[in-house]
């Protein structure tokens, strides 16, 4: 057992809400019309060369039905997908939701905290989005609710911030998680591996600054082109400067990335997908393998303790996934049999070929 309380190699999301509330613990997303000063003109009208929001937000939510109604069906919407859930945390997720003046957002996330079935709030923003006076009135919710302030840090090298057009500097980003934090708040960030001109070794490299951080939680995922983005251009002009790992070579990354992290960073994500409809780059087949490795690297994380022996070549547990692919194939199964019986065919198949053991 882990200091965090957890038997896995690493400080998970749900673990963590459930060593806070003794319960599973679903984020729903809300959409509440704000913009971006990136978009907008005061820092530029571009917005960030990869950004489209549209690839990640639920299609029940639309800031025309309100925060209430988005609340009521987001909730309507995981009660059906995930039946143990019992608290909920209102998600602010698009643009940045600190980028209006201090009156609306009481409105808002007075609206959102006021629903009987919400524990708290996670608010997505930029770091140059907010000030004493927001952070302030943040901390006075946080005195009886759960409240966190999620930060769109993306990468610790200004070159590569520049090149995406932040419109802001890692400096920036710090600032802005410190004076977080100073107030007793949770504070998340958000990063993208495999941006133009990151290399393996940079990523790798940049966790010494994420560990500087003063954060509570962590996201990762994987760079993803969206059609009508900027970045989604630069490719088509120059597709010799974006790369895109191979599953086994991303899962062996991030396990590295796991090992470098502070121990006391709770995980939430370390990789993302979003419909077909959206992807610049068709990516269905490395995404339906996904979900499966994703499935080893949790039971991966489950064993052998962490500081120890050297782990395990994750491409051990993987290198049966084409067969277990086929013999899960939801064509055969469909979906809900597949879930049902993924996690139970994972732990055999990883056991018996890895020879690892449950830590006590």
């Amino acid at each position: 057992m882990y200091a965090w309380g957890d038997n896995r190699r690493f400080n998970s999301y749900s673990g963590y809400f459930r060593r806070m509330f003794g319960c599973r613990v679903q984020k729903l997303s809300v959409d509440a019309g704000f913009t971006c000063p990136n978009r907008d003109g005061t820092i530029s009208g571009g917005g960030c060369t990869f950004c489209n929001n549209g690839a990640f937000t639920p299609s029940y939510c639309m800031p025309v039905k309100g925060v209430r109604r988005q609340i009521e069906e987001g909730i309507e919407f995981h009660r059906r997908r995930y039946r143990t859930a019992s608290k909920y945390l209102v998600y602010f997720q698009s643009f940045s939701n600190t980028y209006a003046p201090l009156e609306r957002l009481k409105e808002v996330y007075g609206e959102a905290l006021a629903h009987p079935d919400v524990a708290g709030i996670v608010v997505g923003t930029r770091p140059d989005c907010v000030d004493a006076e927001k952070l302030d009135y943040f901390a006075e919710l946080a005195r009886g609710r759960y409240v966190a302030v999620e930060y769109g840090i993306e990468s610790t090298r200004d070159e590569t911030l520049r090149a995406v057009n932040r419109g802001h500097d890692f400096a920036c980003a710090r600032r802005a998680v410190e004076m977080t934090a100073a107030r007793g708040l949770h504070v998340g960030a958000h990063f993208i591996l495999g941006l133009p001109g990151e290399t393996d070794a940079m990523l790798l490299e940049q966790v010494a600054a994420i560990n500087s951080l003063p954060l509570t939680t962590l996201k990762f995922h994987q760079l993803q082109l969206f059609r009508g983005t900027a970045m989604a251009a630069e490719y088509d002009a120059d597709p010799g400067r974006f790369r895109f790992w191979e599953i086994g070579e991303y899962i062996d990354l991030f396990v590295e990335v796991l090992r470098r992290l502070r121990p006391d960073l709770v995980v939430e994500r370390f990789a993302s997908e979003a419909t077909n409809s959206c992807w610049r780059c068709s990516k269905k087949d490395w995404r339906n393998e996904m979900r499966i490795k994703a499935k080893f690297l949790y039971l991966y994380s489950r064993c052998d303790r962490f500081g120890q022996a050297a782990p395990r070549q994750p491409a051990n547990l993987f290198a049966i996934a084409p067969c277990l692919h086929y013999v899960l194939d939801r064509r055969r199964f469909g979906k809900m049999q597949v879930d049902l019986l993924l996690p139970s065919v994972c732990t055999i198949f990883a056991f018996a070929i890895a020879n690892i053991s449950v830590p006590k």
